[in-house]
Order: C-alpha cells, then sequence, then structure tokens
C-alpha cells in the first residue's frame, strides 16, 4: 500500500536532486514529498544513500510505532538516531572545542 514519504537532502549533487524529482515533488528547494510504495521508498532511499556523499539526507516515512513514523538519515554531519526503548531520537555529536582541529570531537563534561 503507497504510503507519504518526506525526504531532504542538503548538500547533494543536482543529479540527485533531479533524479528525486522524477517521483516526488519538491515543495521547497531540497525538501520531496510524495507517496510510493514501500519498495519504490527502499529503492529511492538506497540511491539517495549511495550519493549522499558529505552532504546529509532524512526520510520520514509512516509506521506502526509508537511515534507513527521511522527515520533514516545518511551522510556525515552532527545528528545521529539513537533508539531509546522503541523511541527513535536524535543525537548530536559535541561540537569541535576551541583550538581543536575539525576531526577531533570534544568530550563532554
Amino acid at each position: 500500500m503507497p504510503s507519504m514519504i518526506t525526504l531532504s537532502v542538503t548538500a547533494v549533487p543536482d543529479h540527485l536532486r533531479g533524479a528525486l524529482t522524477r517521483w516526488l515533488l519538491e515543495v521547497t528547494p531540497e525538501l520531496y514529498v510524495g507517496t510510493v510504495s514501500a519498495k519504490v521508498r527502499d529503492e529511492l532511499w538506497a540511491a539517495v544513500a549511495d550519493c549522499t556523499g558529505d552532504g546529509i539526507s532524512v526520510m520520514v516515512y509512516p509506521t506502526d510505532t509508537e511515534q507513527g513514523f521511522n527515520l533514516r538519515i545518511s551522510g556525515q554531519r552532527r545528528r545521529h538516531l539513537r533508539d531509546f526503548d522503541g523511541l527513535t531520537l536524535v543525537a548530536f555529536n559535541s561540537p569541535p572545542a576551541a583550538g581543536k582541529p575539525d576531526n577531533e570531537i570534544a568530550k563532554p563534561l
């Protein structure tokens, strides 16, 4: 059964954005919505995850959970999904400390 999905992409190649418009409507720059089957949703996500590179991609779609939706994230940014007793939460990496190179993560106090 088809269901609505929302897909947000940031700093991804133009060819990926063009490919997404074949299946989804771009309602604002880099934000796509549409109604697709689970198979198409999974195929779209596989293509998006392969092309995200240094950008970030987030997909939200309905499921039978307490929250009523599921999240998928791909890319090298600060957000990471964490399961907390069946609820999906978004965790953030600590920002780099002053004087430290960007590739080092500051340790929490």
